[in-house]
């Protein structure tokens, strides 16, 4: 659980990073202008010299710097994991395969992260780095559930056609995650400077093709020219409808739970259907004010404790503690 609370901690802050103009902040990986610390007053001209087309900003530079920082120690830890599973790998039910998977994603995660320095934050990798932070957090969340929390007894249960619905949920947040990604790396958040309706229209002019042409550089066209305003619009109404169509099949599913007979499973499904709602308004007010850092850095947050809920709650549609199994209210608890 630690190492959950660790990756929601440097989520946070590569949106803070993102989001604050820091992300390109120093030039090189893993070290910043050379060094493991940020350059101090009496080594900038040093620094500048090793590095002429970046100007030193101190302040920014420590934000990226704590981001790799704290980062890095997330990567110890789920090293750490690994080794300790595969150590004790016959133990009844130590997992070796997903930490072992988990430990391939952090070390992809910091590839990614040296391609969005020497890449210059190319939206295509900017936004896998995003979503491979999110699946760092998920699968660290599902690992502290299944085996090491307290429903590491839990048993597997029938399925019904809620967890059908809630799987067709998680998968739509998926891909509504990796569209917020692919706004937030265009900086497209402002293309709809308005809400509820785009450029004071409900279908506004865009440009699809010219949005979504995935390898190309940040605010360019495979051509090379400046993506157009239409193409920027069309990434955010895009987003949006699937921010529509994610709250509705979602909620639906809280709403559902709600009906349960098991109240650890109604409670989870209020706190995600709070977090729903939450999302959607922090997305309304980062528009309607004009995307200030505060509400941008919370929509960054919100979304991965959104993902982490969604997480729990797929979770506890699989299984449930024996009491529940073995009972006759099982049928009652599930029968939504």
């Amino acid at each position: 659980m630690t190492l959950t609370v660790l990756a929601l901690v440097v989520i946070i802050l590569g949106g803070y990073v993102r989001l604050s103009d820091a992300g390109l902040s120093c030039p090189d990986w893993p070290g910043c202008y050379g060094q493991l610390v940020v350059p101090g007053e009496q080594d900038r001209g040093a620094a500048q010299a090793a590095f002429p087309t970046t100007p030193l900003e101190v302040g920014k530079a420590w934000k990226e710097m704590v981001h790799r920082y704290v980062a890095g120690l997330l990567g110890l830890g789920v090293l750490a994991l690994t080794v300790i599973s595969v150590r004790r790998r016959h133990q009844a039910g130590m997992p070796v395969l997903t930490p072992c998977v988990l430990l391939a994603l952090i070390v992809f995660q910091a590839l990614l992260g040296m391609w969005t320095v020497t890449l210059l934050l190319k939206p295509m990798v900017v936004t896998a780095h995003l979503m491979g932070g999110l699946a760092t957090g998920s699968l660290l969340s599902w690992i502290a559930l299944r085996h090491f929390g307290l429903a590491r007894g839990w048993r597997p249960m029938p399925c019904t056609p809620s967890r059908s619905l809630f799987l067709l949920g998680s998968l739509l947040l998926i891909v509504q995650l990796t569209l917020g990604g692919w706004t937030s790396a265009n900086y497209a958040a402002l293309a709809c400077p308005d809400f509820p309706l785009c450029n004071g229209r409900v279908v506004p002019e865009m440009n699809l093709s010219e949005g979504f042409q995935l390898s190309r550089e940040l605010g360019a066209g495979l051509d090379g020219k400046l993506i157009s305003l239409e193409g920027l619009v069309a990434i955010q109404f895009v987003h949006r409808l699937g921010a529509v169509m994610t709250v509705l099949l979602l909620g639906i599913c809280a709403v559902l739970a709600q009906r349960s007979a098991w109240s650890v499973y109604r409670l989870a499904g209020a706190a995600m259907l709070g977090l729903l709602v939450s999302q959607a308004a922090l997305g309304v007010a980062t528009v309607l004010n004009a995307k200030p850092l505060g509400y941008a850095v919370a929509h960054n947050a919100n979304a991965a404790l959104l993902s982490l809920s969604v997480i729990i709650m797929l979770y506890m549609s699989k299984y449930g503690p024996p009491s529940l199994v073995n009972s006759t209210s099982f049928i009652a608890a599930k029968n939504d």
